[in-house]
């Protein structure tokens, strides 16, 4: 039976040269105290795996080894990133653990149970040459008394995919990454609450003195339509900031310049309204199409490549480390 860490096909091997170069041409290169690059993807329905090189047409799932490396390949370029609907079956996660190496690290939530969970976990893949957990590790659950003080037009039960919030050390930079899928519904307006909540819950903890540290980045899938709609103004309601260039950047392999979708942000506090401002300084951000190379041996439909790779694209967004 092949093993994920083997040497691949010739195709494959030639297919992530490729990718490693265009990698080269967009995602900035990791210096050594002088940046961080933080991303999100939702990685679709990521869960089991199909243990060969090429997966046939009676198999299922459709995600195979080729696959999981050309999604290692990508993720292997930042030093964190959070995933979203990785699900109960940890297969394809172990795998890719194994094929980035030694030197990464996985923390997870458990699963989000019932049916608005989708029985998806949130998780976080991290380079552990370039950066550390320093301690706190949490799911955001608003206490009942806090339900009535959240504003009549935000949240009146807990959130459908309990966000995980996660701390990392990088040098001297202490920030905590919160993580979230936010339910779709059935309608645009289903997810204004849960947006609204979000922010008003991120914007209270962040200037709690007691809070583990105030350095707070929001990234995931908020499932945000629009720039400017009512579901990105519940989202920055409280000050999450979302720099400009993140807005003219694509989200999904199904967009179009024409009606770009924002569902994957990632945004913090930039001290207005006295919450306390990021002390990293963003320089700027990107996502990565890889729509063009992977898997294009198999000449697959967008659709298949999305149940291959993802629907989605990585989001990535690059910090300065000097003070």
């Amino acid at each position: 039976m092949p093993q994920i860490t083997d040497v691949p096909p010739g195709e494959v091997v030639e297919e992530l040269k490729e990718l490693r170069d265009s990698l080269d041409i967009v995602i900035p290169v990791k210096a050594l105290d002088k940046n961080l690059l933080i991303a999100t993807w939702n990685l679709r329905a990521f869960g089991d795996i199909t243990e060969k090189w090429k997966a046939g047409d009676s198999d299922n799932p459709k995600r195979d080894f080729h696959a999981l490396r050309c999604i290692a390949e990508i993720i292997s370029r930042f030093d964190v990133i959070a995933i979203q609907e990785a699900k109960s079956n940890l297969k394809a996660l172990r795998y890719l653990v194994k094929v980035l190496g030694e030197s990464w690290g996985l923390i997870l939530s458990d699963v989000t149970k019932g049916a608005p969970g989708n029985d998806e976990r949130l998780a976080f893949l991290f380079d552990t040459r370039r950066l550390r957990l320093s301690g706190l590790a949490c799911e955001l659950v608003v206490p009942r008394e806090k339900l009535s003080k959240i504003s009549q037009d935000s949240l009146d039960k807990q959130f459908a995919r309990t966000p995980y919030a996660v701390s990392f050390q990088s040098g001297k930079k202490t920030f905590i990454l919160v993580t979230l899928h936010v339910l779709y519904g059935k309608k645009a307006d289903d997810r204004v609450p849960e947006l609204k909540s979000i922010a008003e819950w991120l914007a209270e903890w962040a200037k709690d003195a007691n809070a583990w540290d105030q350095n707070l980045i929001a990234l995931g899938d908020f499932n945000i339509d629009r720039h400017g709609d009512k579901l990105y103004d519940a989202f920055v309601s409280t000050g999450l900031y979302v720099p400009d260039d993140m807005n003219e950047i694509p989200r999904t392999i199904f967009g179009s310049p024409k009606e770009n979708k924002f569902y994957d942000q990632i945004a913090w506090f930039t001290g207005k309204d006295g919450t306390p401002a990021l002390s990293l300084e963003y320089l700027r951000g990107g996502s990565f199409d890889f729509t063009k190379i992977a898997l294009k041996s198999l000449n697959v439909t967008k659709n298949q490549l999305s149940w291959r790779i993802s629907d989605h694209y990585p989001l990535w967004a690059e910090f300065a480390m000097r003070d």
